[in-house]
């Protein structure tokens, strides 16, 4: 009996096999988003308390906004033209901007420092009313009701009134102290630092001080001499930076901290404001990030009242969303939680009583999109029918009773009208590049607006299967084997599997293209036989899926990725003398490890922006899945590859951005520093100026330095 198994889920099908052009590098790296790119509805909004729906299109070749009644169906259009005519006095905008609707049925976008404020007449025009902001204003967050403006400028926060002179929050900005901006590296679904109370009329705000943190260099090349610019990098097991939440009053021009207390390097998360705007609520996370307390705070005061409720952990807890009070209710709010080994919804009031789970069962909940109040439903989108799938389904907070909205097996990526009324649904799966409806959610009733062609109909494509293998506990890992265009069973191949198999990254899901990505079929045009799969430690499948990676990364990931060498080894048409690897940052380090720990599985590897010592790695993710260095040595020891550079057999190139403050460039220096030492011949290169990932045009070059690596070693 093996220890795998192989199930073939379907042959998908592919046009014109063996037939048509194939994929320049360009257009396999680029294509989708440009040449190539699936015909779309651009930047579709709800207005809100409105049934009206506005989105970008074109007509005759002209950009124009079009608002459709949802109700009657009528249609209302405003070119870009006369947007520039009626308020600009030229050509000002060169595209249609993107407006973010507020209640009271105006809109407002940025351009630069620039702030404007819209009223749009459809069919007739827009007039837009002109914040001018301080110079280098980022982070902009408007106040929808009262239309306070905050924003920062380096590390200070400002605020703009509605009207008069604008307010100067803070004034301790430096390159220590960050005001109004992400904290803890934008771990726990952090993505900014300002917070406008809901009727806007208090601003909380995150405080960091980064003086316990060492500094790191990052320097630019491009300057002679070079320059070395200092970051402050928290690498784990060292000095964290300490957040605290201030409170601003505009009314009183007074600020308030709240008592968040010690340790002082513990994470505060989750900052939600009650809809009375007397309470915040932050989740105040350990620095070991197994203890979870979300406590209540006076917003006056800054005096804690209670803490509503915990969550404890024996490996981690991973707060990634706020709390959301449901409609009408200053007392009852959702929580996110994985606590009973997914994410799910959990209904609690102010009292800090759970009232109840709102979903359960071995499936994840992915969004929550709207409310809808007088059915006591909420609209979310989750796995429910598939952790390859992506549906959108309404759930009863009170009993838990569902059901689906959307229609086809695939990936629905909805927004949702503000009173829950209406779904805009982008659909597709690995036979339909895209269809975009509009769905009533309370009768089910749905609108086609858009069926999109094939672009890549003329191509030479490759055929896709659907794999699943087995782990060694018997877990189904999903994958996908991309054949040989003119595929000959009756041949032997060269292989790649490309990876990642980190957290929070799912590659294997039923969504166009089949293949997941051009670049694979390109190689399938060139000879090779295209593997990826997701393992455990990979995202979308649940806690236990997730965890089973904790304290020893580069283990059960690899036995993983083993699995699916070993069934390429058992296809005929495999050449076994000519498997390669390839994968970036997290995916980096599984090349490298396959590499060194498991020496002679594959050929030749690639590794990209590769974490090569989790001890160099930030202190958030990294003691999250490793714990301290301090506290799990061995557990680093055994990932730690600059150890392991004798073992390698066969071919190995790394690639790193000179700029990378992610991954800092420390990683692979003091790799090949080893391999200098222990006498082992790599390769390497890298791209100058660029950070973690290399982007635009100079992707192109990085895919075919790739390729042309593979090509030397295995064909």
């Amino acid at each position: 009996m093996k220890s795998f198994f192989c199930t073939l889920l379907g042959l998908l099908p592919a046009v014109g096999f063996a037939q048509g052009k194939n994929f320049t590098m360009a257009e396999a790296v680029t294509g989708l988003g440009s040449t190539l790119a699936v015909e779309t509805i651009r930047g579709a909004t709800f207005l809100s308390g409105t049934p009206l729906l506005q989105y970008n299109a074109k007509q005759s070749g002209k950009d124009v906004w079009v608002r459709r009644n949802l109700l009657t169906g009528v249609l209302d259009t405003l070119p870009l033209t006369r947007i520039n005519q009626s308020y600009f006095g030229g050509d000002t905008l060169k595209a249609l901007p993107q407006l973010n609707w507020l209640p009271n049925g105006r809109g407002y976008f940025v351009r630069g420092n620039k702030l404007y404020f819209a009223q749009v007449a459809m069919p007739e025009t827009m007039r837009a009313e002109l914040k001018e902001l301080r110079e280098n204003a980022a982070n902009i967050e408007v106040a929808s009701e009262t239309g306070w403006v905050a924003y920062t400028i380096d590390n200070d926060i400002y605020l703009n009134p509605p009207s008069g002179t604008p307010v100067q929050v803070t004034s301790d900005g430096s390159y220590t102290i960050v005001n109004g901006q992400s904290v803890h590296r934008n771990e726990f679904g952090i993505e900014g630092g300002l917070f406008f109370s809901p009727k806007g009329n208090h601003l909380a705000y995150y405080r960091m001080d980064q003086s316990p943190v060492k500094d790191y260099p990052v320097v630019n090349w491009g300057q002679m001499p070079a320059v070395s610019k200092n970051i402050k990098y928290p690498m784990a097991g060292d000095s964290s930076h300490q957040v605290t939440v201030w409170v601003y009053h505009p009314q009183t021009k007074t600020t308030t901290v709240l008592q968040t207390g010690a340790p002082l390097d513990q994470y505060l998360t989750a900052v939600t404001w009650s809809p009375d705007e007397k309470y915040v609520l932050v989740g105040l996370l350990n620095r070991d990030q197994n203890h979870l307390r979300m406590v209540q705070y006076d917003a006056m005061t800054g005096q804690p009242v209670k803490t509503l409720f915990e969550e404890k952990s024996d490996a981690y807890v991973e707060p990634q969303h706020p709390a959301q009070f449901l409609p009408g209710s200053t007392n009852e709010f959702l929580w996110w939680s994985q606590r009973d080994g997914s994410m799910h919804l959990y209904r609690y009031d102010l009292s800090g009583t759970l009232l109840n789970a709102v979903t359960k069962g071995d499936w994840l909940v992915n969004e929550i999109l709207a409310m809808h109040a007088p059915t006591n439903e909420v609209l979310i989108s989750g796995t429910k029918d598939g952790a390859m799938d992506k549906q959108v389904y309404a759930v009863n907070w009170k009993t838990g009773k569902m059901r689906r909205l959307t229609q086809g097996a695939g990936t629905h990526t909805a927004i949702a009208s503000e009173d829950g009324q209406w779904l805009y649904d982008t659909y597709s799966s690995n036979t339909v590049p895209r269809v975009v409806s509009i769905i009533n959610t309370r009768t089910g009733k749905s609108e086609t607006l858009l069926t999109a062609k094939d672009p890549l109909t003329g191509y030479n494509r490759p055929q896709v299967q659907d794999v699943t293998l087995r782990a060694a506990d018997g877990t189904p890992l999903y994958g996908k084997v991309i054949l040989p265009t003119n595929f000959d069973p009756s041949r032997k191949y060269p292989s790649i599997t490309y990876l990642y198999n980190g957290p929070h990254v799912q590659l294997i899901r039923n969504a166009w293209p089949a293949s997941g990505n051009l670049w694979y079929e390109l190689l399938a045009q060139k000879g090779y036989v295209v593997f990826t799969m997701d393992g455990r430690g990979s995202s979308n499948r649940g806690l236990a899926f997730e965890r089973a990676t904790f304290r020893k990364l580069g283990t059960v990931e690899m036995d993983d990725q083993l699995v699916g060498n070993r069934y390429l080894r058992e296809q005929t048409y495999i050449d076994t003398a000519r498997m390669g690897v390839h994968g970036w940052s997290f995916g980096g380090f599984m090349t490298t490890s396959l590499m060194l720990r498991h020496p002679g599985a594959y050929q030749a590897g690639v590794a990209g922006g590769p974490v090569l010592d989790w001890k160099w790695y930030e202190i958030m993710y990294t003691e999250r899945y490793m714990d301290a260095p301090q506290d799990n040595p061995a557990g680093y020891e055994d990932a730690r590859l600059s150890n392991k550079v004798k073992n390698l057999k066969g071919d190995l190139m790394l690639i790193h951005g000179t700029d990378d403050d992610v991954v800092v460039w420390q990683h692979s220096i003091n790799f090949l520093r080893s391999c200098v030492e222990n006498g082992v011949q790599v390769d390497y290169f890298v791209y100058p100026g660029h950070p973690h990932n290399v982007r635009g045009k100079d992707r192109i070059h990085l895919m075919q330095k790739i390729t042309d690596y593979f090509d030397e070693k295995l064909r």
